[in-house]
């Protein structure tokens, strides 16, 4: 007898997300972290407009947008000198903006979240081991008791982090290395007087080497950042990384490992690199750490899966390691939920790792590459380094999940992900909507594009057969151009009141596109009468 649906170890970002979203969706979901308390420590720092935009789906933007702080550029010095401002500037149709949010008030956020679905964290409770066949996994829990509890999931999703017991459990291979330089991180204030928003990257260079370097990345609060910079030898953790090669990071302000970064370490590195003369204070945590780069050799087996850095670990450049880890519990939470439903399609699990461990693989390379020669040597356009450093290039059009019926078309193609885009009007309502709004907490949804009341006809038809298709597990709405007359349907219509999503999407009269729970495209069809819909949704959900 199985007692939960699902198991998720860890309860940092990935899992809270995993486990919210699974919770959304009515399945059966624990949550074990072997903490008692979330650490309050500003780990992972920077937001990118794509999990922005995840959280939206999710429910949770207008508090993350309320608590956040918006990353405006990067000011770059060199030996003193100030170089070329970066603006972090994106294309007027993406709706969020780069931000600045500490880990542990994301955690807050996921973990109201989590709640608000009914769902829970249990602390201080360890995953000891597991097993796994065809029907179930079995699990040994440690409890804060210090008791153990056996249970029963019908699958394992491990968030367990760099050291993960899930990762080490199914055999999966964590291939990679460290480099061999060390960091200290601190959460300090300043009173320079630098323009707010702007991250810093301050170095000293001798024959084109940088033997110097300081970070920092702003935080909510009056002049407060993050710093990173090159651990002096006194704090050294060299010999001491752990048996995977990740290294041992050590947060707080007292270390078992051995001292940590006072306030006088941070100090003497602005003392040399700062833009202005400034005094640090107001030390709320340090720790030293090595820069790890691995990855598994598949995401997951049988009914057990690995997210965020149990499956890749990367150099922070970019700040793309918590978004990345986001990205794969969003992924996988909507195909379990399938899968728990009893109305997962063959291949449908199977599509996590294949769709995960290509993102996972690029991240790795591209943040290793960024490290040791700056993102300043990508030959990419700016433009397209921006959008790719947002997350908003990544993409599925090799995974086994799309269909296209092979026609051309200007606009996003199966695979990618959907754009957002504004004038949308019900004819009840006196505003327009975005599409991300309409798409807002909803499973698949099917759009269906008219340029003409006849070709509309045809949709309620359309709408009420691909909803059979899909178990119900479907939303569908029709699409009507600027001009086009309103049909009688059952359908629910809006109307593409300023042309922005035939403009978006190159929308073609009769067509379909099929929008993911994740947000991206599964489906273009030109003929949204013909039978490619109910096909590709039938593989989906196992009909």
């Amino acid at each position: 007898m199985v007692d939960v649906d699902v198991l998720v170890a860890g309860a940092g970002p990935v899992g809270l997300t995993a486990a919210s979203e699974l919770c959304r969706r009515g399945v059966a979901c624990r949550v074990v972290d072997r903490l008692p308390a979330r650490l309050p420590y500003a780990k992972a720092v920077g937001v990118q407009p794509r999990t922005l935009e995840i959280w939206d789906r999710m429910g949770m933007v207008r508090e993350a947008l309320e608590t956040a702080v918006p990353l405006k550029g990067q000011l770059l010095y060199v030996n003193g000198e100030e170089g070329p401002r970066i603006d972090l500037e994106l294309p007027p149709e993406v709706p969020y903006g780069f931000a600045a949010l500490p880990q542990y008030e994301t955690e807050r956020l996921l973990e109201e979240l989590l709640t608000r679905w009914g769902g829970r964290v249990e602390r201080d409770t360890e995953l000891l081991s597991f097993e796994q066949d065809t029907g179930e996994v079995r699990a040994v829990l440690r409890l804060p008791s210090g008791a153990t509890e056996e249970l029963t999931a019908r699958y394992l999703v491990g968030c367990d982090g760099a050291h993960s017991a899930v990762r080490k459990g199914l055999g999966l291979t964590f291939d990679g290395a460290a480099l061999p330089e060390e960091y200290m991180l601190g959460d300090v204030e300043v009173d320079w007087d630098l323009p707010a928003g702007y991250g810093i990257r301050s170095s000293h260079v001798v024959d084109g080497r940088t033997d110097d370097m300081l970070v920092c990345i702003p935080l909510p609060g009056d002049r407060r950042y993050r710093m990173s910079m090159p651990t002096p030898p006194e704090l050294s953790r060299a010999g001491r990384e752990g048996p995977t090669g990740t290294g041992p990071v050590v947060h707080g302000l007292s270390g078992e490992q051995g001292p940590l970064p006072g306030i006088e370490h941070i100090q003497a590195v602005l003392d040399r690199l700062s833009p202005r003369p400034t005094t640090a204070s107001s030390l709320r945590w340090s720790s030293v750490f090595r820069i790890s780069h691995r990855i598994v050799d598949r995401y997951g087996r049988g009914r057990v899966f690995v997210a965020g850095d149990a499956a890749h670990i990367h150099p922070p450049t970019g700040a793309q390691g918590m978004n990345t880890g986001v990205q794969d519990a969003f992924n996988l939470a909507w195909k379990l939920a399938a899968a728990v439903r009893g109305r997962a399609g063959a291949g449908l699990l199977e599509s996590y790792s294949a769709e995960r461990h290509p993102v996972g693989e690029e991240v790795v390379a591209r943040t290793l590459r960024h490290a040791r020669s700056g993102i300043a040597s990508d030959p990419d356009h700016p433009a397209t380094i921006m959008l790719r450093e947002a997350q908003l290039l990544v993409g599925y059009r090799d995974s086994p999940l799309v269909s296209t019926d092979g026609a051309p078309y200007d606009g996003p193609a199966p695979g990618d992900r959907a754009p957002d885009c504004g004038g949308l009007l019900y004819a009840l309502a006196a505003f327009p909507v975005r599409l991300f709004t309409l798409l807002r907490g909803r499973e698949h949804t099917l759009l269906l594009h008219a340029e003409h009341e006849e070709r509309a006809a045809v949709f309620d038809e359309v709408a009420a057969a691909s909803v059979r298709a899909a178990h119900g597990l479907l939303n569908t709405c029709v699409v009507l151009a600027p001009d086009a007359r309103a049909p009688v349907l059952r359908t629910p219509v809006v109307r593409d009141s300023l042309g922005e999503f035939r403009r978006s999407y190159g929308a073609r009269d009769g067509e379909a596109i099929l929008v993911r729970p994740d947000g991206y495209l599964g489906l273009r069809t030109t003929e949204a009468d013909g039978p490619e819909i109910c096909a590709h949704l039938g593989r989906l959900f196992g009909t």
